[in-house]
């Protein structure tokens, strides 16, 4: 999907907007000059067009303050990685000097920008928008993030002017994108990888800049690396590098069907891995963990890789379900079998079991442990279906869909896993309302 930065100085409601644009409400949205510190990133649609959004901190291109540089750093990334960039400014404020420095910047990209005057919340303030025609970037929109009006008109014209889906449908490819936060070693995997197998096939520039999507061929199969690592330019400030980790994630993860998530195995599970394992997990990709620099470890034994793995499992609780490989991507101890794995997590994700086996087969276990009574009200569930697969997605019918407590829907993830291999692979259980005609069926 294409990405969409929204970028402006502090206070003009960007943050708003981003809520609106992907109907959550993740970005902290305050009176307060600067308030966004750490960046938000989400889905929006419109008119059948998904992209990803990408909200940024309030933009001061002068400014000499640690924090604010900071933040301008990460906007210029958010600028570069963008294929259209939404500029809000303040109707209500009109255009200030900061307006106009970050017009001059975005004047200097080879960009689709649009110029959204905020706060426009009725007829009488979209007359101050023409104010702002003198940044020179086009006509402006008059919007008000805050209701939604006058949205429907620069949402038209953006999405006609993000490119389509890149990916070519008719590609078989098994895709792997190795991500992780910076250092770990993802560049280096890459190369043992394509080292190990001396079958390069082609070399595609990916859709992310500065990275390589490199087809290997393993066994005779066409494989697809899709490699984030790498910056332009080395930042100085460490947030705008982990910014730029998470940019690039977002569209690896996109794009692939299975994604390593690499670990350094001298510094353990980080923050900042745990939410790159749960940006994979929400996209219901397929999910491994290559703990890389094993060779680093002096004790090398079976106990240590598996106090290890068993300690990654008590902090990721949910995630039991992950494999978890210990590698060296210098001295290529069990390097090729990432790409092993991957395979078997790409069938697992493709795995369907029919409707009669999955009633015979689960039911009787979920009549042993029924759902709990809530509200005073028996939950029974009487059929269940798998309606897709990659990613595997199952319906339940049962006659209050909505009261299945979330631990009743663990334990129903749990005893699924047990009977089937979905190793690797987030499933997704759905809950509807029983009906006389799924009982027929």
């Amino acid at each position: 999907m294409a990405v969409v930065a929204i970028v402006g100085r502090p206070n003009v409601g960007k943050s708003t907007l981003f809520n609106r644009l992907t109907g959550e409400k993740n970005a902290i949205v305050e009176d307060i000059p600067g308030v966004t510190r750490d960046r938000i990133y989400g889905e929006a649609e419109w008119n059948g067009k998904k992209f990803f959004v990408v909200d940024t901190g309030g933009f001061i291109p002068k400014s000499d303050n640690l924090i604010e540089k900071a933040i301008k750093e990460q906007v210029m990334i958010a600028i570069e990685e963008a294929e259209a960039i939404l500029f809000v400014c303040d109707g209500r404020d009109g255009q200030t000097a900061l307006d106009m420095d970050i017009a001059n910047i975005l004047r200097q990209k080879k960009k689709n920008v649009f110029l959204l005057v905020n706060k426009c919340d009725n007829p009488q303030f979209d007359l101050n928008a023409f104010d702002f025609c003198s940044l020179g970037l086009g006509n402006p929109y008059p919007i008000s993030a805050l209701s939604g009006r006058n949205s429907w008109e620069f949402l038209d014209d953006l999405v006609a002017c993000l490119p389509d889906k890149t990916q070519n449908d008719t590609d078989t490819n098994l895709k792997i994108a190795i991500v992780g936060r910076p250092n770990v070693g993802k560049s280096s995997i890459v190369n043992s990888l394509v080292g190990k197998q001396r079958s390069i096939v082609t070399d595609i520039p990916g859709t992310t800049r500065d990275s390589i999507d490199t087809v290997i061929k393993y066994y005779n199969e066409a494989i697809t690396l899709i490699d984030t690592a790498g910056l332009r330019k080395r930042s100085s400030i460490k947030e705008s590098i982990e910014f730029y980790s998470v940019v690039r994630t977002i569209r690896a993860v996109e794009r692939c069907d299975v994604a390593v998530v690499v670990l350094d195995a001298t510094r353990g599970l980080e923050e900042q891995d745990k939410r790159i394992i749960n940006q994979v997990e929400e996209a219901r990709k397929g999910l491994m963990i290559a703990v890389n620099k094993w060779d680093l470890i002096e004790n090398k034994g079976t106990k240590t890789a598996d106090e290890f793995r068993e300690k990654i499992y008590q902090e990721l609780p949910t995630f039991y379900y992950i494999p978890i490989l210990f590698v060296s991507a210098i001295t290529k101890q069990r390097i090729t079998k990432i790409i092993e794995k991957a395979k078997e997590i790409k069938a697992n994700r493709m795995l369907r079991i029919q409707t009669s086996q999955i009633n015979r087969e689960i039911l009787p276990e979920l009549e042993k442990v029924p759902p709990p009574a809530v509200k005073g009200r028996d939950l029974r569930i009487n059929y269940i279906t798998q309606t897709r697969t990659e990613p595997p997605v199952f319906v339940f019918f049962t006659n209050f869909p909505e009261l299945i407590p979330v631990s009743y829907k663990r334990f129903i993830e749990r005893t699924i896993r047990e009977k089937y291999n979905f190793e690797g692979t987030p499933i997704s259980l759905v809950f509807r309302k029983k009906s006389k005609a799924n009982e027929e069926d």
